[in-house]
């Protein structure tokens, strides 16, 4: 059964549908804390609606980065995690971290990578990149963790469509959707 970690950095619906997924029995396994970065992140609350205790950790609550990595590990020690998830975190985890959860940390990215991946492309910039390449495909990615933005061995990918009418919103609702199922899905074969 998993213990799954969750960072977000913002409102929360990819740590929602985790949670939700482990309260119904979809993934065996439960949500035993969501991280964040940003302490007025709508997840926060969101999380403790759905029962899931929070902690805001960041460079404002350990400014030395080596100190903050230090506090991240001994935060998920302290909660027997046994898997990370970054549902929309956008920081980099530590060196500790990273090693200490080798091959258990997963992240999902609004694209098939390596395709529209890398630092700064995250949220609407991905979708503004993939109507401006003029692809007709695009979709989701779940992937391993490394030390860089959007690197790591793919887990599972699924394809969304790419139609002349998308606009930005419309293209980011129906690929936001499927990496949530995807993620979903995903975490579920994980668990076994």
């Amino acid at each position: 059964m998993l213990r799954l970690v969750l960072f977000a950095s913002g409102a929360g619906t990819t740590a929602e549908c985790v949670i939700s997924a482990c309260q119904t029995h979809r993934i065996a396994g439960d949500v035993v804390l969501v991280v964040g970065n940003n302490s007025g992140a709508e997840v926060f609350a969101r999380s403790r609606r759905l029962g899931v205790a929070t902690r805001h950790l960041s460079g404002r609550t350990n400014p030395d980065p080596d100190l903050l990595d230090a506090e991240i590990l001994r935060t998920l020690r302290s909660v027997a995690a046994s898997h990370i998830v970054l549902a929309g975190y956008m920081k980099k985890l530590g060196p500790r971290t990273l090693k200490a959860f080798a091959g258990r940390i997963v992240n999902t990215h609004p694209a098939l990578l390596p395709a529209f991946g890398g630092q700064g492309m995250y949220g609407r910039r991905v979708h503004e990149a993939v109507l401006e390449s003029g692809v007709k495909i695009t979709g989701a990615t779940v992937h391993h963790v490394e030390g860089e933005y959007d690197t790591g061995p793919v887990i599972a990918q699924t394809e969304v469509a790419v139609l002349d009418s998308d606009t930005v919103d419309t293209l980011a609702a129906r690929v936001q959707k499927a990496e949530r199922e995807l993620l979903v899905t995903t975490l579920a074969a994980i668990a076994g």
